[in-house]
């Protein structure tokens, strides 16, 4: 699944993944998944046969978008008409690129504990929001030190980390509704842009400007 415009939202078991222009989302067969479109979104979708899905991988991922990749994309999913062979040809190469390509996800993944699950949803209705970790506790009724490992433990990334990528797939939503970076910046909790788009660059590998002009 590919967003040639736009940006998408995966969600499966495991969590939400953001997938804007620069990523490709794999799903494998027998993973109940559903996605939505946001903003002005060009969403492309190639099916792999049995025979070709043992080459990714047996759970969903989400990979970098090289160049050559992204031209298959298009290719496959555009009006020119490929016969089997054709077609079949350009699949091994999307799969090659995918193969050489760096699983890289914005990913939220999706807490089971009920005291991570009611942190996630105060910070899900308001991104900005900078309550401390050890506020939050207070109000979910767990210290600063069990939401820490519980973090860490259950979902692989410390909270500041886990925030980080909530405001920062937020902000992809905001940017694809046509939102400037200020704005942006603002509504997901950072005091000045420059904050926001070394955060962003860092985690999506290209400016906000960037990205919504792309």
């Amino acid at each position: 699944m590919y967003a040639a415009r736009g940006v998408l939202s995966v969600h499966t078991e495991r969590g939400t993944s953001i997938v804007p222009a620069n990523r490709v989302a794999w799903t494998p067969a027998g993973f109940a998944h559903s996605h939505r479109a946001h903003g002005d979104t060009d969403m492309r979708i190639v099916f792999l046969p049995d025979s070709l899905a043992p080459l990714v991988p047996g759970r969903p991922a989400v990979f970098v978008a090289s160049d050559l990749a992204r031209e298959v994309l298009l290719a496959l999913t555009g009006s020119r008409d490929y016969d089997r062979a054709a077609s079949a040809r350009l699949r091994r190469v999307l799969l090659d690129e995918l193969d050489e390509a760096h699983e890289q996800p914005l990913q939220l993944p999706e807490p089971r504990d009920d005291r991570l699950r009611a942190v996630a949803r105060m910070l899900y209705e308001n991104p900005a929001d900078n309550t401390p970790l050890a506020a939050l506790g207070q109000a979910t009724g767990a210290s600063a030190r069990t939401l820490s490992r519980l973090f860490r433990n259950e979902l692989g990334m410390t909270f500041y980390e886990w925030r980080t990528q909530l405001r920062i797939c937020h902000a992809l939503v905001l940017l694809a509704d046509g939102h400037d970076t200020t704005h942006v910046a603002h509504a997901c909790g950072w005091a000045n842009p420059s904050g926001f788009i070394a955060a962003f660059t860092g985690l999506v590998g290209t400016t906000p400007g960037r990205h919504r002009n792309r």
